[in-house]
């Protein structure tokens, strides 16, 4: 078995070296949760200095200043520090910060302070602590947040750079080479701030001369249990290939009973190519296939509120230019000001659509034919100009209103096109689990008009997967200086 020439890269020295990085690793903990403290501390002590000693020029290091803020707030600062430490722990601030994004950290940092802060302030009234200055408070939370902030940041950086130099790395093998197994060796290969080493792939199906991005195939599942007992590897990762299933129980296991920390990591990316949500059914985990923020009730509320205020803003900020457009299209051309249109909205339901009218009136069956192209002698000389301006588009603003629309969101195709795209291209019909929208994130990143519906279908999915407040107004003020006028629109 070519596996034992592998085993023997990894005897006991390898183990002891092992237990010391874990023993270290427990030991930053401790000195992380230490200086978070003397950061809080100092923090605090800085604050005294800005709010009560800079102002009359007093040293901040005088006994008098000094023994005042101890027997004036010392007894507080005493609540506070483990206070703002189990707030800490309770944000998820003490977790191995291998995985974790900086801005996640950050946000929960801000969320540590803010309720700690909220604490204080409670107890301050609850239990009718005197002499407390609130403008010290309000400077000791900017400040401290402020600190933590700069100090997480440093402690972060030391640890990506030592992890780089192969310092503090964690061993692991892969059990199952799949789709799932390449993403994963892709992640940790791309990040090498994590400090991740693979030492190979175990698998029934690969060649001993198999490699993938330098990773080799060095046994089979068979050898698993034996290699584990001769080796200290941190951490296993189980990537088999959705065929090969029947075998996890088994595999689970032989990893066990070795004791050494196992991962699974499901092999969904040939149909679920997204990041999926997980939730807890009493004790019974299931997976999302697909993450729709706008599903959840407060979600729905905040952007049906932002869409009915927004539009009635723009109605009436709009109404001297949309009447001046109803009398030239009137003049330009017999027909009706509004053209309606059949589209498909939320949930596949129809719903008609409302436009100024760019072109002559024909038939039903000639308008539904076809897109409108480049020089379509189907569009009137004002035509052309409001929909190179977009300004065919703000009776819109009456289907926001009415709920059919949104502000923002996928735009709406006609029911002909949604049956020849659902089966032409994959997830299409996801961009119906949201109400359709007056522009998008892929019309403002160019897909709009006689562009790629591929490329459309993939920006309206991140749109609605990644959906914030904050992600609508980044399209408003996009559309605003770069959407309104598009080579595109014919």
């Amino acid at each position: 078995m070519y596996y034992i020439r592998k085993i023997s890269q990894y005897k006991l020295s390898k183990g002891q070296v092992a237990i010391m990085i874990k023993q270290n690793q427990e030991l930053l903990n401790r000195l992380h949760v230490v200086l978070d403290a003397v950061v809080i501390y100092i923090s605090f002590c800085l604050s005294y200095a800005i709010r009560f000693v800079i102002p009359f020029t007093r040293d901040f290091f005088s006994s008098a200043g000094y023994h005042r803020l101890l027997r004036q707030y010392q007894p507080m600062l005493l609540i506070m520090i483990p206070v703002y430490l189990v707030l800490y722990a309770r944000f998820n601030l003490y977790k191995p910060k291998r995985f974790q994004s900086s801005l996640e950290e950050y946000k929960n940092l801000v969320k540590g302070n803010t309720f700690a802060f909220i604490f204080i302030m409670i107890y301050i009234v609850v239990f009718k602590v005197q002499h407390v200055s609130r403008s010290l408070l309000l400077i000791f939370y900017v400040l401290c947040m402020f600190i933590t902030v700069l100090e997480r940041f440093t402690i972060k950086k030391i640890l990506e750079q030592a992890r780089r130099k192969g310092l503090n790395l964690k061993h692991i093998i892969i059990i199952g080479f799949s789709a799932a197994a390449e993403a994963y060796i892709d992640r940790i290969k791309g990040n090498p701030q994590w400090g991740y080493m693979i030492h190979g792939i175990f698998d029934d199906n690969l060649d001993e001369d198999f490699s993938y991005k330098g990773i080799t195939c060095i046994g089979k599942v068979r050898d698993l249990e034996k290699f584990l007992a001769h080796s200290s590897m941190d951490e296993v990762a189980i990537t088999l290939s959705l065929d090969e299933y029947h075998k996890l129980r088994t595999i689970v296991n032989k990893c066990e009973k070795s004791g050494v920390h196992t991962k699974f990591v499901p092999d969904y990316y040939t149909f679920i190519p997204t990041n999926p949500v997980t939730e807890d059914l009493i004790g019974l985990p299931v997976i999302n296939i697909r993450n729709v923020p706008l599903t959840t009730t407060l979600n729905k509320f905040v952007k049906r509120t932002m869409d009915i205020a927004g539009s009635l803003v723009c109605i009436v900020i709009f109404s001297p230019l949309m009447l001046v457009t109803a009398i030239l299209v009137k003049v330009s051309s017999p027909g009706p000001i509004i053209f309606k249109q059949e589209r498909v909205g939320l949930h596949n339901k129809p719903f008609k659509m409302y436009k100024f009218r760019s072109m002559g009136v024909q038939s039903a069956s000639k308008e539904a034919k076809a897109w409108t192209v480049e020089n379509d002698p189907r569009v009137t000389k004002v035509g052309k100009v409001i929909r190179k301006t977009s300004i065919d588009e703000l009776p819109q603003l009456f289907n926001v209103i009415k709920g059919d629309m949104s502000l923002i969101g996928p735009r709406p195709e006609r029911p002909l096109f949604v049956e020849k795209f659902k089966e032409e291209i994959p997830r299409y019909m996801i961009k119906h689990q949201v109400r359709p929208g007056m522009t998008g994130w892929a019309q403002v990143c160019g897909f709009r008009g006689d562009t790629s519906i591929s490329g459309r279908i993939e920006h309206d999915i991140f749109y609605i997967e990644n959906w914030t407040i904050g992600f609508d107004i980044r399209i408003l003020f996009l559309t605003v200086f770069k959407g309104f006028v598009n080579k595109n629109a014919y």
